[in-house]
């Protein structure tokens, strides 16, 4: 027995061998698999660091240069540390400027890397009920990340004007002048036209333009007081808002008009920001890059501030509306944070032009806090404090955290950025006034562009050329600054011969049709002159 026993453990060696074997084997196997889903993890995180990032444009409305606090420490008082967060993050643009003191020609320059004295446009905005600004051939950003697969949206304030189907006759019931002599009510013929025009599409918006969503309020001052999602009111305005319900008057943007029944102005910020969040989310669960521009409605007037923040500054209600506009860039943070996708998206954040001085700026500044930072001039000033901006970029890994550039840049120049980031090659007759800022985010510290334009809401120009500046008002001012950033001594009478160089150099751009090298485009139309 004991033999036999001891029998069957010599055969034992051979069935020990086998399982050996077989162990061998999978362990094998098991390496192989591990290699493999390691090799396939690494390239998985390499095609994640070389793939294009996602990319968030937070375009603030009225949002002077010196608003935020790490751009204004000396002569700021309001806290922004959300906007603060992404200085501290990536890089901080000091000599950024957008293509107006106004918003409608900003927003056209920033999404189609042009400027907009080339169009319709030589003076002032896109007026109520106005016609689409940007032309239906026109290449924006938005297209340009259509063409890597990007989902792109706009949430927020358009303003660049629609195909309204208002029939010529019955505008009179649209654009309102006054509150019908003081009168609130309406006639029945009046809200018949309201339902009639409202239950349609509206054509020529932001989905035709380049974005595949869009939610917000074409300006949220002026009518229609709604919604719009896509090309459709959300519901069908049908009385009518008064001016005196709007805030901070007098304004030139209290605009009576046909409203949803219970419009709150309150809440417009909270949607357009949910609306950008979800998203976010919506995308990165379906594994799609994306595009979002998020024109916010805010600081701008009505200064329409939320219960939980009004007050908060104790300053004024602009600073309220400021800090709360502060919180809308941070649910956009958190949301990129807890999607995991911070590190994968570009973000950049700037305002379409400087802060309005109607909405509290002389009482700001007797409690010591200047939008304008140092410069001279507000909203819709050639002045320093109509234009410059601050524009901010965050990239994480490709760009160096808490960095300060002090070159000449462009909102123009985002177009020809995200094409460089998007390794696209737009055709010339695109981004004509567009200088791709991605040597000076790798740390070149040479310019890009050597000059610029912006002009005041009246379309007076105001053209850089190096630290010089030239604005080309009635009487000509020139400005070194250099030495003297806050615009108060006019050089123009001393250096004649410069004012005559950067008066072509302008004319030079004009003729061309394009500021960028390539072959000479056509402008829309004549280009209005100055003085």
């Amino acid at each position: 027995m004991v033999e036999q026993v001891s029998g069957r453990r010599g055969a034992c060696p051979s069935l020990a061998a086998a399982a050996r074997r077989q162990s061998a084997v999978i362990l094998l196997i098991l390496a192989a698999g591990i290699g493999i889903a390691y090799s396939r993890l690494a390239a998985a995180q390499s095609e994640r660091q070389t793939a294009p990032p996602n990319i968030v444009i937070i375009y603030a409305d009225d949002l002077g240069y010196g608003d935020v606090s790490s751009y204004n420490p000396d002569r700021g008082k309001i806290p922004t540390p959300n906007m603060d967060r992404l200085a501290r993050e990536g890089v901080r643009f000091t000599d950024a400027h957008s293509s107006s003191g106004v918003c409608s020609p900003s927003r056209y320059t920033l999404l189609t890397g042009r400027y907009h004295w080339r169009t319709r446009l030589q003076s002032g905005i896109v007026g109520v009920f106005g016609e689409p600004l940007i032309a239906p051939g026109r290449m924006t950003i938005g297209h340009l990340a259509k063409q890597r697969g990007y989902r792109t949206a706009c949430f927020g304030k358009w303003h660049l004007g629609w195909d309204w189907p208002i029939p010529p006759e019955k505008m009179r019931f649209f654009r309102l002048a006054g509150d019908q002599a003081g009168k609130p009510q309406t006639s029945a013929e009046q809200v018949a036209a309201w339902r009639e025009v409202f239950s349609r599409p509206i054509p020529g918006g932001p989905t035709t333009r380049g974005f595949d969503e869009y939610f917000g309020t074409d300006v949220p001052n002026w009518p229609p007081f709604c919604f719009i999602d896509n090309d459709r009111t959300v519901g069908i305005p049908q009385e009518l808002l008064p001016s005196r319900y709007l805030d901070a008057r007098p304004l030139m943007a209290s605009v009576p008009g046909p409203a949803v029944e219970g419009w709150r102005f309150e809440a417009i910020l909270p949607a357009v920001t949910q609306h950008a969040c979800e998203f976010i989310r919506r995308c990165t669960g379906q594994g799609r890059s994306f595009l979002l521009y998020l024109p916010l409605t805010s600081p701008h007037e009505p200064l329409a501030v939320n219960s939980e923040w009004r007050g908060k500054s104790g300053l004024h209600v602009y600073a309220d509306f400021v800090m709360e506009t502060d919180h809308a860039v941070g649910e956009v943070l958190k949301t990129l944070d807890d999607a995991g996708v911070s590190d994968s998206t570009l973000v950049i954040f700037t305002s379409d032009n400087g802060k309005a001085a109607y909405t509290g700026a002389e009482e700001l500044e007797r409690r010591g806090h200047y939008s304008s930072g140092p410069f001279r001039g507000y909203k819709a000033s050639a002045y320093e404090g109509g234009h410059r901006v601050p524009f901010i970029v965050r990239w994480p890994g490709k760009v160096a955290a808490g960095g300060v550039c002090r070159q000449l840049v462009h909102q123009a120049d985002v177009f020809a950025t995200l094409a460089d980031v998007l390794e696209i090659t737009p055709p010339e007759n695109t981004g004509e006034d567009s200088f791709s800022l991605l040597p000076l985010l790798r740390g070149r510290d040479r310019p890009v562009r050597t000059h610029a334009v912006s002009c005041s809401s009246a379309g007076v120009p105001a053209i850089r050329d190096g630290n010089w500046k030239l604005i080309l008002a009635k009487t000509p001012e020139l400005f070194d600054l250099l030495e003297d950033p806050g615009e108060t001594t006019n050089l123009a009478d001393q250096h004649p011969e410069r004012v005559t160089a950067m008066q072509a150099l302008l004319e030079k751009l004009i003729v061309e049709g394009r500021s960028t090298p390539g072959p000479a485009q056509k402008n829309d139309v004549t280009v209005r002159r100055y003085p």
